[in-house]
């Protein structure tokens, strides 16, 4: 799996350095200095949570393992079909982490930028990577075993580092189908109609399915509706936890509401 990183991660450097020199050929202000250092020390920091969770992961589904209901074999359909279950609970994984006031602390840090590039992407708490693997449990009780859903969640989570940018725009054939880069735009807006869209992994007709999907139809405001959060790393990532523990955390809802009733 190193190699595969590896590989991943140079492609993910290559495209951050055209996403740059785009910006500044277009005079586009997609990036920031300091938003962007932040960005890469969450991501290094990231990268070595999941270097000790990850085998805690086998463990955690090994455990299960015997308790599955059927004993489904490692091949070609399993791998589609882990994929496309996979997404389906990476949905309401999503969507729950966003309706959960204890869950968006977590997932607060990766909306809290005002700016949308693809470092945006790396913008992912780091003790996401002990809770996002309880939501998968039902695939290994299913049957599918550990290696094919932890290669669906990481390819799940590689598609989506595609989808954090401005240079493209919206692309018609697949629009409301697949997750674009337009769809997430929208996912990461504070206006009133975008907040709580598109939580789609790859497949975004989950949303046209249960009610959560919208296109991108006016200028995206990007950040959360409490405003600039900084650009101090441990801030992002641990303050709204403290702040949740403290009584004093709004989640987005709350300000959604705020917002409608003052309208």
């Amino acid at each position: 799996m190193k190699p595969i990183a590896t590989v991943i991660i140079s492609i993910y450097f290559c495209l951050i350095i055209t996403e740059i020199i785009w910006s500044i050929a277009k005079s586009k202000n997609v990036y920031n200095f300091k938003e962007t250092c932040s960005n890469l020390f969450i991501f290094i920091g990231g990268r070595g949570f999941k270097s000790l969770t990850a085998p805690l992961i086998y463990v955690f589904y090994g455990f299960f393992q015997p308790y599955a209901l059927f004993d489904i074999p490692i091949n070609a359909f399993s791998f589609i079909g882990s994929l496309i279950i996979v997404d389906f609970i990476s949905y309401w994984n999503h969507r729950l982490l966003h309706e959960i006031k204890f869950l968006w602390t977590i997932h607060h840090v990766h909306h809290s930028s005002i700016w949308m590039n693809f470092t945006t992407s790396f913008r992912l708490n780091w003790l996401g990577a002990f809770i996002s693997p309880i939501f998968y449990l039902p695939v290994i009780l299913l049957g599918f075993p550990p290696t094919p859903i932890v290669i669906s969640l990481l390819l799940n989570l590689a598609y989506q580092f595609f989808l954090h940018t401005e240079i493209i725009g919206q692309l018609p054939l697949i629009e409301g189908w697949l997750n674009t880069p337009s769809a997430h735009r929208v996912h990461h807006g504070s206006n009133p109609k975008y907040i709580d869209k598109n939580y789609g992994g790859i497949f975004i007709v989950w949303d046209r399915l249960f009610g959560t999907y919208q296109p991108e139809t006016e200028k995206v405001i990007y950040g959360v509706t409490t405003g600039f959060a900084g650009h101090n790393p441990f801030k992002l990532l641990f303050q709204p936890i403290i702040k949740y523990f403290q009584g004093s955390f709004a989640t987005e809802a709350t300000n959604r509401q705020k917002i409608f009733d003052r309208n």
